[in-house]
């Protein structure tokens, strides 16, 4: 009874949805599909982008730095590179290297490598077979997949350009992007080359920030006088995925939003529908005392529960959707619990709600100023 008087309008509207449970049912059945929708897509496409952010995260951190072509430099002097690596000390690791390409053979069969000097592997790279030496000085340290097709190991011997070296160790196969790609490569000690100028630098930053500071203190430093060396910063690659991603969720959304307005059309059908077949039980409402605004408090009050109901549902739905992303997709479960994605079970809740209520306005306000006297004529 306590209740009866705290909530009337929500006590009525509960009994007059819960006389017509089928439209009722129908009614907030579109709303759990919109919301369901909306959720679902938008948290699919969150999903992916946090995936590709997750997996593609570390090449925010690289900065490569280069002769600029363009303007005919082909190599980057000793100078330059002390500059870059006094730049990146302290917030990095800059490691100059020289590239080429040779035949690489072992007796049983050769193939085409494409050559690395590097005196720091241990900074880009990590072994599958093998030590990593902090300081490299002497052998050859193969890629994943040269190793296969030659059928090297550690302690194999390999021919290149007549120079015999043994393999010290076989790299990691590379899952990355980076700019050395050393699976079908050799890394050697710089000093085999017969060039001492780089080819690049390759700057493993300690964070994104890090590595955009950096590389703005390298075009400062390098580029005064002359453009002579280019800088290109991973980090864009990840803002084009961000961008790629934000469009594709918008779209997503919107077509979701679509099925929600459907279903709003409903509520507003079925508010008009139920508000007419009551014309007489609103009218004697009215004829014995009940206000205006209390008629139109419970058929808004109705509206309301309807997208409550759906939307509870509707959430929940894709809330389990979610978790089964975790269960039946390479999807990790950081990335399935992920608080952004709730940020779209509670948004979509809240708009389809909304949707109920704003379809529910128009049937209430209608029903609710309707003469007393017409309304009991029917």
């Amino acid at each position: 009874m306590k209740l009866d008087r705290r909530f009337p309008a929500v006590l009525m509207a509960w009994r007059n949805l819960d006389r017509n449970r089928l439209r009722s049912a129908l009614a907030a059945l579109g709303i759990v599909i919109g919301v369901l929708a909306i959720a679902t897509l938008g948290i699919f496409g969150n999903v992916l982008q946090l995936s590709a952010t997750n997996e593609l995260g570390a090449i925010g951190n690289q900065v490569v730095v280069g002769p600029n072509q363009d303007a005919g430099v082909t190599s980057l002097n000793t100078r330059e590179v002390e500059t870059i690596q006094q730049l990146t000390s302290g917030r990095g690791t800059a490691v100059p290297l020289i590239s080429d390409g040779a035949v690489v053979s072992n007796g049983r069969g050769q193939s085409f490598a494409t050559l690395y000097g590097i005196s720091t592997p241990t900074a880009l790279f990590t072994a599958s077979e093998g030590t990593l030496p902090d300081r490299h000085r002497q052998g050859a340290i193969v890629g994943s997949s040269l190793a296969d097709r030659l059928d090297l190991q550690v302690g194999s011997i390999v021919d290149i350009e007549g120079n015999e070296y043994r393999v010290i160790a076989v790299l990691a196969p590379t899952e990355d992007i980076s700019p050395v790609s050393p699976d079908d490569g050799v890394v050697l000690p710089p000093e085999e080359f017969v060039s001492d100028e780089y080819n690049q630098v390759v700057i493993r930053a300690d964070s994104g920030e890090a590595a955009t500071d950096i590389a703005a203190s390298v075009r400062e430093q390098l580029n005064a006088r002359e453009e002579r060396v280019t800088v290109f910063e991973f980090s864009t690659i990840l803002d084009q995925i961000g961008e790629f991603f934000a469009l594709l969720n918008s779209f997503l959304l919107g077509l979701a939003g679509i099925s929600l307005v459907v279903a709003g059309v409903s509520i507003f059908n079925v508010m008009l529908m139920s508000t007419s077949e009551r014309r007489g039980e609103i009218g004697v409402l009215r004829a014995v005392g009940v206000q205006k605004g209390d008629v139109l408090r419970m058929l808004v009050v109705e509206a309301a529960l309807l997208g409550t109901v759906g939307g509870a549902l509707g959430a929940v739905l894709s809330g389990l959707i979610t978790a089964g992303l975790y269960y039946f997709t390479p999807v990790t479960l950081a990335v399935a619990l992920d608080p952004s994605n709730g940020l779209y079970l509670v948004g979509a809740f809240v708009f389809g709600v909304v949707v109920s209520l704003v379809s529910g306005l128009y049937p209430a306000w209608k029903a609710a100023n309707e003469p007393p006297v017409e309304a009991l004529r029917g």
